[in-house]
């Protein structure tokens, strides 16, 4: 998601996350539970120059990461919507030494995503454009599923046509291979119906058995979204490997920072990435930005299990009651590091000789001069047994 241009300090406080109360079914049959993930010690950061350049194309903008783990390739996707050249993933290396010191990253190489037809997205305004998001590499097929935002019109913007959000799937050379079906209620339209313009498919990722994707913000029908001292509902969608929809859950967006507001100032907050744990838990990526104060964001372990089944609610401001997703802290970025960067990227690293995981986050830029592309790399425990 493209978020307009931050000025001035970090905001110093964040609310704690809006409880919506309730019982009903739950997301799955628990199991034995394994130990929540533990951030151990920060590895180190590394940043790419602003828009440089890789084979003719301008890098910036990279909204999602992910690796291969049998080959060590990494691959980071841009949300450029042509205003450079059209919708394009890159491919590269992070360095770790045997201390596992983050010590370098490198980008080769880059693709662009085509359509079924074979043609790449049109541009930003034009139907059919993409807003890649989120990508992930998929070690089961060797293919790699991403996620696009979708677009619609609005206020603002009254004559942007609806491009329905969506998670394909495609070759690493970027050929179409086919996409999940998109529940009902999460079709844009050009009416207050359905998910709000920019909050559509910010994150994506999977298991061996299924794949989940998550809004980054409410539907209108779901509530108006977070303000200082009231957080919103996001719709977590998890499918089977086969492509059917097996569930759907409510995901509590914290309040915005307790921070003043300008009265004229733009204000976002809402679920910026998340990934995979296991079948259950997942981390998630929270970002705010008030302009005139910065970003802020949190990392969250969450839990399906104790979650109601919500796919069937058409609204989740009114009916009857329900249980969303669990939430953890794991980590608050911005009391970690200061003033936070748009973090937008999430992804399992190698495993260290220590037994450790690295979890690796990065930030989209904007193709903002005043920003930056910028990963952080931290080594923690609870990670899944396969990384």
């Amino acid at each position: 998601m493209h978020i307009p241009r931050k000025f001035g300090r970090i905001a110093v406080a964040f609310v704690a996350a809006v409880g919506i109360g309730g019982i009903g079914s739950s997301a799955a049959t628990a199991t034995p539970d394994q130990p929540s993930l533990r951030v151990t010690r920060f590895l180190g950061e590394q940043r790419l120059p602003h828009k440089m350049q890789v084979d003719g194309t301008t890098l910036g903008g990279l909204s999602g990461i992910d690796q291969d783990p049998r080959t060590g390739t990494w691959y980071f996707i841009s949300d450029d919507r042509w205003r450079y050249q059209p919708a394009r993933f890159y491919t590269g290396r992070l360095d770790f030494d045997g201390s596992g010191a983050f010590t370098g990253v490198r980008v080769e190489g880059v693709t662009t995503l085509r359509r079924a037809d074979g043609t790449p997205y049109p541009a930003y305004g034009k139907p059919e454009s993409a807003d890649p998001e989120s990508i992930r590499y998929d070690p089961w097929s060797r293919r790699l599923l991403w996620a696009h935002e979708g677009d619609r019109p609005d206020t603002r913007n009254p004559d942007i046509p609806v491009s329905d959000l969506f998670v394909r799937w495609t070759t690493t050379n970027g050929r179409h291979l086919g996409e999940l079906p998109i529940p009902r209620n999460l079709q844009l339209t050009g009416t207050n119906a359905g998910p709000r313009r920019n909050f559509g498919f910010e994150g994506v990722t999977l298991t061996r058995r299924s794949i989940a994707a998550v809004v980054e913000g409410p539907r209108f029908e779901d509530g108006e979204s977070p303000t200082v001292g009231h957080g919103a509902p996001a719709r977590f969608t998890v499918w089977s490997r086969d492509g059917s929809t097996r569930g759907q859950y409510a995901y509590p967006i914290d309040p915005l920072p307790a921070a003043p507001v300008p009265p004229t100032g733009h204000t976002d907050t809402g679920v910026s990435e998340i990934l995979a744990i296991d079948d259950f838990r997942y981390l998630a990526l929270e970002r705010s930005w008030i302009e005139g104060v910065n970003y802020r964001v949190k990392l969250y372990e969450i839990d399906l299990r104790p979650a109601t089944n919500v796919l069937n609610r058409e609204s989740l401001s009114s009916g009857g009651p329900y249980r969303p997703v669990r939430k953890r802290l794991v980590l608050d970025l911005s009391e970690r590091h200061g003033p936070t960067q748009n973090l937008e990227s999430l992804a399992w690293g190698p495993r260290l000789r220590t037994g450790e995981c690295t979890l690796v986050i990065g930030s989209d830029d904007n193709f903002d001069d005043r920003e930056v592309t910028q990963f952080l790399a931290y080594a923690v425990r609870g990670c899944p047994a396969s990384r």
